[in-house]
């Protein structure tokens, strides 16, 4: 009888998360091309009641992306935002008058009972109440007067990645929509993101660098902060890495005398005014032996300890997160899969947070 050399096993870690990521050039062609006219139907329809000003309200990776639409609104349209604590709806009992107020409720699922309470509440207390989720079908969108489908398709690793893309795409659309725009600049995304996802070898050479890593620091300003700490939550639920994000003129205000040349900095720098407003915290890093690991262009990348250059020439600054979040994605995977765990089932994480 001969002896069969047994077949050495397949390493299954992430292998949804890799997946799920690989999907976001065609999750965002797909929102172009078929979400495109809902989303700005929807747009019409609100920006005919004219509202006086924006609630935004999500958790967690959400509550990133509507940031994110939070800096689209007020510099695109002079709509003054603020984001809710639904805490004083649903625990507290409050009931504000929301009556000509824009309310945005941003989630993946649509299924968390405090975010589909604190929407009724704000519908009855005269909010116009839209709902953007990747479940038409959903509680949320229920009860909402409004829906927005960000069409990612069944996401089912636990960190968030084509959902976010999605979302902020589709609040980019919705955001363009209300001013009577056409949404060209968000046409070369797709491809962009190809390229991006292409270069993940790029990226497990960084991860090697960073596995080690005790705790991390990521800035930005601007458009870039949403994309700041959503890539702190990605490496936190992943990899167990405390990432702290802080807007750069927050980090000057007193975190700055946490940061020495062992911790690693991530910075990143959207090309145009974001960017411009970030040099100075830069500056002040480099000055303190930081290393300084930099996502964003050229010029800025070579300025730094390390880096991952963005192809940002000819792209608006206000699409550039959409691109900044995936070599992050892609970072936190690998660092996780270098630190021997598992990306796609993070400890004590459900899909759907059920928070009340």
């Amino acid at each position: 009888m001969t002896a069969t050399t047994p077949e050495p096993p397949v390493d299954v870690r992430g292998r949804t998360m890799a997946r799920e990521m690989a999907e976001q050039p065609a999750v965002l062609r797909r929102l172009l091309d078929e979400g495109a006219p809902a989303i700005r139907q929807v747009a019409q329809a609100i920006a005919a009641r004219r509202p006086r000003f924006v609630l935004l309200t999500a958790r967690g990776t959400s509550d990133n992306a509507a940031l994110y639409a939070k800096y689209l609104l007020e510099i695109r349209l002079g709509l003054p935002c603020g984001l809710t604590s639904m805490s004083t709806t649903t625990a507290y009992g409050a009931r504000p008058d929301l009556t000509d107020v824009l309310v945005i409720t941003v989630s993946q699922s649509g299924g968390s009972p405090d975010l589909v309470a604190s929407t009724r509440a704000a519908r009855e207390a005269g909010a116009i109440t839209l709902a953007v989720t990747n479940n038409p079908d959903s509680p949320l969108a229920g009860v909402s007067e409004y829906h927005v489908d960000v069409m990612a398709g069944p996401e089912k690793a636990l960190p968030a990645t084509k959902t976010y893309t999605a979302s902020l795409l589709a609040l980019y659309l919705f955001v363009e929509g209300l001013r009577g725009g056409d949404g060209a600049a968000a046409k070369p995304l797709p491809e962009l993101a190809e390229h991006l996802l292409a270069r993940q070898d790029e990226v497990r050479a960084l991860a090697a660098r960073y596995r080690f890593a005790e705790r991390m620091v990521i800035t930005s300003r601007g458009y870039g902060y949403p994309t700041a700490k959503e890539a702190a939550l990605k490496l936190m639920e992943t990899s167990y890495i405390p990432a702290l994000s802080y807007s750069g003129a927050d980090l000057l205000h007193g975190p700055l005398a946490m940061v020495d040349n062992v911790s690693p900095v991530i910075a990143v720098v959207t090309d145009g005014k974001g960017g411009e407003a970030l040099q100075p915290v830069l500056d002040r890093l480099r000055g303190r032996g930081a290393d300084l690991f930099v996502v964003g262009p050229a010029y800025q990348v070579e300025q730094a300890s390390a880096g991952f250059v963005l192809p940002t020439e000819g792209v608006a600054e206000e699409v550039q997160p959409i691109l900044e979040i995936i070599p992050l994605q892609l970072l936190a995977y690998e660092v996780t899969i270098a630190r021997g765990q598992d990306p796609d089932a993070p400890r004590a994480l459900a899909k759907v947070t059920e928070t009340h």
